[in-house]
């Protein structure tokens, strides 16, 4: 596969090469490697942001097995291994990626992140602290409050949280799993803060819809939040507070809701019907 201008500039160049008298057929072998490394690395960042994810895999599997010292093949198939989900494969070429001589300290971060996707705290921990603290990057301060998070450190995790959003111009999944943070401390006013500054970055983030729900319910609030919202996401909405509502011991309230959430889903909604059967039998808990 080859982007049009990248043949256009392959073939004026050794047409350009070959016309003058003094050029060499290295200089033209170079100049032709030179637009083939350009457009080798085009094609790799297309098959990361466009290619599906295990077809990337099989794409810088092979470029790694043809060029194993290539760093840049190696970020591609770590970064396509994660979009796979095949996140344990990863780590090994992330470390590999990491200890490479023209290694940079994204890579060191990319590392934790994978470390913690697969669920190795203390390894990515370590990872982050040799860092030295002047990189500063928005990628590192999520994974710092992360870290911070999973150790109740609150006041280190809140810095953390709100240096990373102030390093993105998309921040809506850092407020999303700050409000999180907040939510899970049993503060769910200001969790609700955080959720609905998510949903003004993004409005079509879900997460951050259902999390909203939470912290309302978590206050005794089962009203709809007034966001943006399609007939399907009102009814997972009001299936999400009916549950925290029954949690809380606010059964009618929770009864009322889940026949709300069925009558509003355009389908059948299994998971609430089976939900208020159970709680019309007395199986609540």
């Amino acid at each position: 596969m080859r982007h049009p201008i990248l043949v256009a500039l392959l073939s004026g160049s050794v047409f350009g090469l070959s016309a003058c008298q003094d050029s060499s057929q290295a200089s033209v072998s170079r100049a032709i490697d030179s637009v083939n490394a350009i457009d080798q690395q085009n094609l790799a960042e297309l098959m990361l942001v466009a290619g599906d994810p295990e077809e990337a895999v099989g794409f810088f599997t092979a470029q790694t097995e043809a060029n194993p010292d290539d760093i840049v093949m190696q970020r591609g198939l770590a970064r396509s291994l994660t979009r796979a989900g095949r996140v344990n494969e990863a780590v090994p070429v992330w470390r590999r990626a990491a200890q490479h001589p023209e290694a940079e300290n994204d890579d060191r971060v990319m590392l934790a992140d994978a470390l913690i996707r697969s669920n190795n705290w203390d390894e990515a921990e370590k990872t982050l602290n040799a860092i030295p603290p002047t990189h500063e990057s928005f990628d590192r301060y999520r994974l710092e409050a992360m870290i911070a998070d999973s150790k109740q450190q609150w006041s280190r995790a809140d810095h953390f949280y709100e240096t990373a959003a102030g390093l993105t111009t998309r921040p809506a999944n850092v407020f999303n799993n700050w409000g999180f943070s907040k939510l899970t401390r049993g503060n769910p006013r200001e969790a609700e803060q955080l959720f609905t500054q998510a949903l003004q970055h993004d409005p079509n983030l879900f997460t951050a819809k259902n999390n909203l729900a939470l912290a309302r319910a978590g206050q005794g609030n089962y009203s709809l939040p007034l966001v943006q919202m399609t007939q399907q996401e009102r009814a997972k909405l009001l299936f999400t507070m009916a549950i925290a509502a029954i949690r809380k011991g606010d059964v009618n309230v929770g009864r009322t809701l889940l026949q709300d959430a069925i009558e509003t889903h355009p389908q059948h909604y299994d998971e609430a019907v089976r939900a208020l059967r159970a709680l019309e039998s007395g199986g609540h808990g």
